[in-house]
């Protein structure tokens, strides 16, 4: 094993200790892996914000309060491909909404394993078509910038190497968390440094196999972008790749950056001292979190000037 991270925040160490090892279990069915989702998504999205079905009824939009929005997020969501909706993470883009002052375009897309890829891109390009590209769209009128957590990051990456409607409309993506390779077997899945509490590899893995389907390919590009080859990873906008230093996924977006940059892409990789996978959706209570959010808004100002 490398070596151990930093200790963090008091208030991460704090709630850690009340965290179970096995909310990614690869025992579980999957009615248990969505009933576990459940009752960490869905909660209330909180003040400050106003939160609105899209008409076309492909996703949600979340709006600072009071207009003036800066931009428009496209947002995938994460769940493992599994699990959730874009109602159940209405906190989430409330969390990004408030964070960053833009606008936040959570969006649907089917669920494995009863739908598999490309099902779900196929659902994204319609949706950044109808409700954000589309003329008087609301994004139609300031920047747009692809964002995602974690299965939700590699499928912001997938959408944009595929679809060159979104790669040229928007001025680049963010990816919290991305989970770029559905076969796990980067360093930080295999050796890990510290306890992660929200991810297990093996079940990351499972989680690649319902996505792709039975007669799927999860080492397939078009699924794990770090098998791309290099002329696709140059079509992509800039990009910046969050992690955390336990995080299971971790090595997914430092081998990301390497590959993106020896293709020509701009990237910005941030990895956080001792924070586990999907740590930015603790903001408001674990301070790294709130940090990570304010760093995400300043590279938004940046791309956007």
């Amino acid at each position: 094993m490398t070596e151990l991270p930093v200790r963090g925040s008091d208030e991460y160490e704090a709630l850690a200790q009340l965290l179970p090892d096995d909310f990614s279990d690869p025992g579980d069915d999957l009615e248990a892996v969505r009933a576990k989702f459940d009752e960490v998504h869905g909660h209330d999205p909180g003040p400050g914000v106003v939160v609105e079905a899209a008409p076309s009824g492909l996703g949600l939009w979340v709006h600072p309060e009071g207009g003036g929005s800066a931009g428009t997020v496209f947002f995938v969501h994460g769940g493992g491909f599994v699990t959730s909706d874009a109602a159940s993470y209405a906190f989430y883009g409330a969390l990004l909404a408030r964070a960053t002052g833009w606008s936040v375009f959570v969006a649907d897309y089917p669920l494995a394993p009863e739908s598999v890829f490309p099902a779900q891109l196929d659902a994204l390009s319609q949706a950044f078509a109808t409700d954000v590209a589309a003329p008087r769209g609301a994004g139609v009128d300031g920047p747009v910038v692809l964002m995602g957590d974690s299965c939700g990051g590699g499928m912001a990456v997938s959408l944009a190497m595929r679809d060159r409607v979104v790669a040229d409309r928007s001025l680049g993506i963010v990816s919290l968390c991305g989970w770029f390779d559905l076969l796990a077997d980067g360093d930080s899945a295999t050796d890990p440094v510290g306890r992660d509490p929200f991810l297990d590899p093996a079940w990351l893995r499972l989680r690649g196999l319902d996505y792709v389907g039975p007669e799927g390919d999860p080492s397939h590009p078009g699924v794990s972008v770090l098998h791309a080859p290099e002329e696709d990873l140059a079509r992509l906008p800039p990009l910046l790749l969050h992690a955390g230093q336990v995080d299971r996924c971790r090595s997914d977006a430092e081998r990301l950056a390497a590959r993106a940059r020896a293709a020509g892409v701009t990237v910005e990789l941030r990895v956080w001292p001792a924070m586990p996978h999907g740590f930015h959706g603790l903001a408001g209570v674990v301070p790294e979190a709130d940090a990570a959010l304010g760093e995400v808004r300043s590279w938004l100002e940046r791309m956007a000037r």
